[in-house]
């Protein structure tokens, strides 16, 4: 997709015979309809906006979340390359989309758009996302293979705690205190059993809420050898009007005396996306690449806000295009902020609800298997389902239908 005062849309098929297709997607219909997908995401900046999200936009309830996924998909899919898709659903068969929107449209959810009152885009198709083909083919990328180091450690960055910021802040814990059985602690104890998690701990508890990852032991731990990174935190996305994705933060353990090129935030520094790029270029009188620093393992999860907006930038040098410079072929990522367990909890889900932690063991297990894009988009059919069937505000696609999979 390319926007230029309309979105001009074009695509073909590989493996199926039908004929490729172009066309322009009228821009003051897609711009309606985006800021209509704009009114219903979360904003935990706005007075009451989580409250609102959860309790009386679209995503509130399934019959004015289905508006909006049929307004979105009126917009955005093109009749020709519907009708495709759906010749292929009368014959059983599901294609894989790799998809590629303009900034414009970055933040839309595909798997939800509805072409059918019956029929969501998800039951069509799995979907993932096309890196910028200048990231995936930068002359200093080192791309690294699954099937090369499948059997390496799992390091894991599970809600770190932030210097400076108590629990209950902006910066704060995003998981709540797991001290009990929870899908998640019972998913990082078979995660000790197989020996494979990083950092190595004793019991699940003890990986939560950690002082000790920072950037230096992040270093450590990716160039000691890893299959994945799964990180759980926070991520502070740089404006798009700002023009300059690199500036994107990952929150760490990291102190404010850190080296690095984010500015500090109390007695805290983040690591932004231009330190995983440049390293210590122009910070140390012998500078190392953020490459070398930081090799990053064939798979990534960044669960965390916004932690996917690279897309939105013209210039995509966020956190996706860092990782995928550093070493992954595969990234999976969110397009807005995601409230979490408490949130859900608080307005309106079963108390016990933990809907963040059960999306958290989704995307960990999808990057365990030999397609990760297929298996994720089975468990968002199944959120789906569940959606559509009961219509509890846990099940609600602002959580599931915010991820999306990069692929290099």
């Amino acid at each position: 997709m390319a926007d230029a005062g309309d979105v001009y849309t074009s695509w073909r098929w590989i493996g199926y015979d039908a004929a490729p297709g172009v066309t322009a997607l009228p821009g003051a219909d897609i711009d309606a309809v985006v800021r209509e997908l704009a009114t219903a995401l979360p904003d935990p900046t706005a007075p009451g906006g989580l409250e609102r999200t959860l309790t009386t936009a679209a995503f509130a309830a399934p019959d004015t979340e289905y508006l909006l996924a049929r307004d979105l998909s009126r917009a955005l899919l093109p009749s020709d390359l519907a009708g495709q898709l759906h010749t292929l659903h009368r014959q059983g068969v599901r294609p894989l989309i790799r998809l590629q929107p303009s900034p414009r449209v970055a933040q839309v959810p595909w798997e939800i758009l509805a072409p059918a009152p019956e029929l969501r885009l998800i039951d069509l198709a799995d979907i993932g996302l096309l890196a910028p083909a200048g990231v995936v083919h930068g002359p200093t990328r080192i791309a690294r293979s699954w099937a090369e180091t499948r059997d390496l450690p799992v390091v894991a960055v599970l809600d770190p705690r932030i210097p400076g910021f108590r629990a209950d802040s902006e910066l704060g814990s995003v998981l709540g205190r797991m001290i009990h059985p929870t899908p998640l602690t019972r998913r990082i104890a078979d995660h000790i059993d197989s020996g494979r998690l990083r950092p190595e701990v004793a019991a699940p508890a003890e990986i939560f809420r950690r002082t000790d990852l920072d950037r230096g032991w992040l270093s450590r731990a990716l160039r000691a050898g890893a299959a994945r990174l799964l990180y759980v935190g926070h991520v502070t996305a740089a404006p798009p009007e700002s023009g300059q994705s690199e500036n994107t933060e990952l929150h760490l353990a990291c102190t404010a005396d850190t080296a690095g090129f984010a500015e500090p935030q109390r007695t805290h520094r983040p690591l932004s996306a231009k330190d995983l790029l440049l390293g210590t270029h122009t910070l140390a009188a012998e500078p190392v690449s953020g490459q070398e620093l930081w090799p990053v393992p064939s798979r990534v999860a960044l669960i965390a806000c916004e932690s996917g907006g690279d897309l939105r930038f013209t210039e995509a040098l966020g956190l996706v295009a860092a990782m995928i410079t550093g070493g992954a072929e595969l990234v999976t990522a969110t397009r807005w902020p995601l409230p979490t367990d408490l949130a859900f909890q608080r307005w309106g889900a079963a108390a016990d609800a933990t809907p963040l932690q059960e999306v958290v063991c989704a995307v960990d297990t999808a990057h365990e298997a030999t397609d990760p894009v297929a298996e994720l988009a089975e468990w968002q059919r199944g959120r789906l389902r569940a959606w559509r069937a009961i219509g509890a505000v846990e099940d609600s696609p602002v959580l599931w239908s915010a991820f999306a999979t990069f692929t290099a």
